[in-house]
Formats: C-alpha cells, structure tokens, sequence
C-alpha cells in the first residue's frame, strides 16, 4: 500500500506544490500551476482515512472526525516540511497538502519590490499581505520576517495554523505558536501575545471577527503585526476588514483602522514562461491621504492614491503585471486573465489564428 509520505515523495520528485487527495479519485498534484494525475490509482473510503490517521496524534484525529475541518503541518525528516489541510466532500475525507520549502527565501530569491525592505523597518501599524490560496503570502511573510530576524533585535511571536516556516534565532527571538497545539484559538493566541511583550506579531490568518479586532488593537498598541487575508487588492482588503464588523461598529472600526493600517501587499501568481510561475504586486503605504479616505469610505480612492505615488514605491497590480508582459515572462494570455482592467490587455492579445488549437479553444 502507497503511504502518505511516498505520495509527497513522488509529487516532490515531479516538482509539485501541491497534493491532492479525495476518496473515489487518484492522487493529483499540482505543478507549474496544471493539476496532472500522480498516479492510476483510486483511493478508497478506507485508504484515505488510513493516510490521514498516520500523520494525526488521536486528539485531533478526533477533532476532525467531529468538525470535519483540520489543518495542520506534516514533516518528512530530511525532505520537506507540508501544510495539511482535511475536510470532508460529496464523496467523504479528502486532503489538500503543499509543500512548506525547506529553506525560507530571501528577498533576492523571490524578487520582492525593494520598498519592503522599508516596510520591514516600521516600529508599529499593521501590515496585511493578500491574495487568493496559493498565491505565495506565506512565502513573502517568511522572507519579510527573516529579513527582520537578520537585521534587528525584535521579540517576534507568531500565531499560525499550523506553523509553516520554522525561523531559526538570529538576531531576534522568535516565539513560534500554533493553533491546535499551543493554544485553543487565533483570538486566545493573541491577547496571550498582547501580554508578552513583542515587537512583532504575525497572525497567519485574520478570518474572524475576534482575530482582526485583536490584531488591530495590537497595532493601536504600538506592536508591528502582520497579517494575512484573501483578498486581491487594497481597496478590497480594507472593505473586507470593515465589512467583517456589524454596521454599527463600522465607523469606529474605520478610525481603528485608518491610524494603525501602514501597508497593503496584494499579491497574485502568474504562469512564467517557459515555467515556473512569477509573482506580481500590488502596493500600498502610508500616506497623507490614506487615513481620511479610510475614515470617510471612499475606498474608490484609493487607486489614485497609489498611481499618484509610484515614486514612494507604490504600484498598481496591473502595472505589475505590464512589466512582467514587458520583461517576456509572462504570456499576453496569463496577463489578460490575471488583470483588473482587462480591456487594457486585450490589445496584446493574438488572434485566433496565431493561436495554437488548444490556446484557441480556451481563449474561446
């Protein structure tokens, strides 16, 4: 019988992301961004429940048997480190699990806009990375947080579930902390976190009210906390974060969030060329204007905020992704689908004729 471990082994060995597993179907993963079959096999009721309960201690085996919901982080000593994701579907259990890379990148490795490297030396305010599942936060967040871990002495706490990146001591001291394991919740995490004196927090996920209440008023504190939410871009990120409160708490939610809020990175994932795929931003920083037009509602506004700041280090998503149209790693295709405004891309666009016959059916 195929273990777990074999499975993440193979997808590794066919440079993989990530593994997918449901009862009824054969192992797939996903690489350079297409889902392809691992192998012939269909996974049984019983197999599945088998490759998931190897990796489980029984108390949270238990937990996902009653909430048929569970994350956690899965090592293959001398390999690779994966997020584990269970839940149940149509057919019964089923697993999503992606690869943690075993080394946090750095700045240069991952191409990050320079202008972070400035976010990384603010002394408080809250810092929020987004995009959809799978679009490289977790990655960027390592990579913002070592950089830190190198250059200043921070007490650094994280809150995370499960916990991805294992931060070695640099110059900071780094607490590690996992939902599941060291405390019963994100929001039991944090005010335990507001009482031990950090610099920094990072919360892994704002997806309840209580976390990003909490996490706000560790930036109102005088804390620098990072954080994480799905959504594609600052104006949709701040309309989330206002949305997630009852009507009646909204304005002085605003206020809270228009003197603390100092960073929105929006990221997304595009196919590279030949493969591989590259990231694109979108970029928002403190300015003059911000906090009143937070304050005021008119995220529309937003956007001009940030055109009319590219010097500061300000971009739009769009223009991220022209100059990666520009710079030939990504097809005109890739930077149609990924853009906001797509009639500025449509003029980039082959014809039918110049497509090849799988590209033209797709693009029909």
């Amino acid at each position: 019988m195929t273990s777990l471990d074999s499975y993440l082994k193979q997808m590794l060995e066919q440079d993989g992301s990530d593994l997918h597993l449901s009862v009824g179907s054969e192992p797939k993963i996903r690489t350079s961004g297409r889902i392809i079959p691992l192998s012939d096999e269909i996974i049984t009721a019983t197999k599945m429940a088998e490759l998931l309960q190897s990796i489980t201690r029984p108390a949270r085996w238990e937990e996902f048997l009653q909430t048929h919901d569970l994350d956690l982080a899965h090592e293959i000593p001398g390999v690779a480190r994966f997020r584990g994701s269970f839940f149940y579907n149509h057919w019964g259990q089923a697993a999503v699990f992606r690869q943690i890379p075993a080394e946090i990148l750095s700045f240069d490795t991952l191409q990050l806009p320079e202008v972070l490297k400035d976010v990384c030396c603010y002394k408080e305010g809250l810092i929020l990375v987004t995009g959809p599942t799978g679009s490289g936060k977790s990655t960027t967040l390592a990579a913002m947080i070592d950089y830190i871990n190198e250059n200043f002495q921070k007490h650094i706490i994280t809150v995370e579930d499960p916990i991805e990146f294992v931060h070695p001591q640099k110059r900071s001291v780094i607490v590690h902390r996992e939902v599941g394991e060291h405390s019963h919740s994100f929001s039991n995490a944090l005010r335990g976190a507001m009482r031990a004196d950090p610099d920094i927090v990072l919360v892994g996920e704002m997806r309840e009210l209580e976390t990003i209440k909490l996490a706000l008023s560790c930036a109102s504190m005088g804390m620098l906390v990072f954080g994480t939410l799905h959504t594609n871009n600052a104006p949709k990120t701040i309309d989330r974060i206002i949305d997630a409160f009852p009507a009646e708490e909204q304005a002085q939610i605003r206020v809270l969030l228009a003197g603390c809020l100092t960073c929105v990175v929006s990221q997304l994932l595009c196919k590279k060329q030949p493969s591989g795929r590259v990231a694109v931003h979108e970029i928002l920083l403190q300015h003059d204007a911000l906090p009143n037009t937070i304050r005021s509602g008119k995220t529309s506004e937003i956007r001009g905020i940030i055109e009319s700041s590219s010097a500061q280090g300000m971009r739009l998503m769009d223009n991220s992704i022209a100059a990666q149209l520009n710079a030939g790693n990504i097809s005109p295709e890739e930077a149609y689908m990924k853009a906001s405004n797509k009639e500025a891309f449509k003029k980039c666009l082959p014809t039918l004729d110049e497509l090849t016959d799988e590209e033209a059916t797709h693009h029909s």
